[in-house]
């Protein structure tokens, strides 16, 4: 059964652990979801919920009209005004939480879902420099808006990632319930961290072969599974490491327990035992009281005499002494 447990943990099959929580840090459900959300009491991710805020709706597109259908998609003219907005804010962001310790990653949500829109994920080296964050910022507020920070259990953000978004083959668009991440301009991110952007998405012209070209959406899906696959086990190896945690520590609570247990056997016979000495101590005393008061009564009896001729000769004696006297 723990076998079991271990291999569907974090995935669809798994009814108890919501999916969704464990690989991106959010769900749409929220609190209404079935499934337990476990939020860790500590890592080297932290959540700003909805803190990136986009530029209005007017800005991105000045031919948006609600009242006639107009669509709120950017247009070509203010890409690059709605890119610089980004980065501008992603500069300010990182320049303030590198106060607090190294930041491996640092990932804004493209997505519109009411649970991903506008998340900033930041990735710590250290738990400790995590920790100093979330105590700095949970009081703090941005562009006049307070500060929603919490831990996230992400900390592999190729797997929180939609696969399809990075070859731009995702027909699900904002609307996806992976990540869709922002993307900053490469100058920029070594400026900030010191080295070249991750490679989320794989080119498709970097190895012109035959097999390549002519891969078929068959062999798409069995390389897909056998990601799933590979997923998968690291998944399990990670729940086997958590289990392990777990029995270790319930292996030292039941230790504690049973020595607790032995602890009051031991004082429950040393009370018995106890108990047992005075009861033992109070029929000494009760056996020593009754041989005394017996012995009290044969000293009685031994006083008295024995019998009523005895008596009446005592009380004679005195009278034949003096009728024997001479006048």
């Amino acid at each position: 059964m723990a076998r079991h447990l271990a291999e569907i943990f974090g995935t669809e099959k798994d009814r108890v652990n919501c999916p969704f929580y464990f690989k991106i840090g959010a769900c749409r459900f929220g609190e209404r979801c079935s499934r337990i959300h476990n939020k860790p009491p500590i890592s080297q991710t932290l959540l700003l919920a909805h803190m990136y805020q986009g530029p209005p709706n007017q800005s991105l597109n000045p031919d948006f009209n609600p009242d006639n259908g107009g669509n709120n998609y950017p247009s070509e003219n203010n890409e690059a005004q709605n890119q610089e907005h980004f980065e501008d804010f992603y500069e300010d962001v990182y320049s303030e939480l590198a106060r607090f310790g190294r930041i491996e990653e640092l990932n804004v949500v493209d997505n519109i879902g009411p649970h991903l829109i506008g998340n900033v994920y930041v990735k710590y080296r250290r738990e400790e420099e995590a920790e100093a964050a979330l105590k700095n910022l949970s009081e703090r507020f941005y562009a006049q808006r307070p500060i929603i920070c919490e831990y996230s259990p992400v900390t592999d953000f190729r797997e929180a990632c939609c696969r399809q978004f990075n070859f731009d083959e995702c027909n699900r668009g904002g609307e996806c319930h992976f990540m869709h991440l922002k993307k900053v301009r490469s100058s920029l991110y070594r400026d900030l961290f010191g080295r070249s952007p991750p490679s989320r998405k794989r080119s498709r012209d970097d190895s012109p072969s035959p097999d390549r070209r002519s891969r078929t959406p068959e062999r798409r899906d069995r390389r897909g599974r056998s990601r799933d696959r590979d997923r998968d086990r690291r998944d399990r190896d990670d729940y086997s490491l958590k289990r392990r945690d777990y029995r270790d520590s319930d292996r030292r609570d039941r230790r504690g327990r049973d020595r607790d247990r032995s602890r009051e056997r031991d004082r429950s016979r040393e009370r018995e035992r106890s108990r047992e000495r005075d009861r033992s101590r109070e029929r000494a005393r009760s056996h020593e009281r009754e041989r005394s008061q017996s012995s009290d009564r044969e000293r009685e009896r031994s006083r008295e005499p024995t019998s009523e001729p005895d008596r009446k000769k005592v009380k004679l004696n005195p009278a034949e002494d003096n009728n024997s006297s001479p006048n």
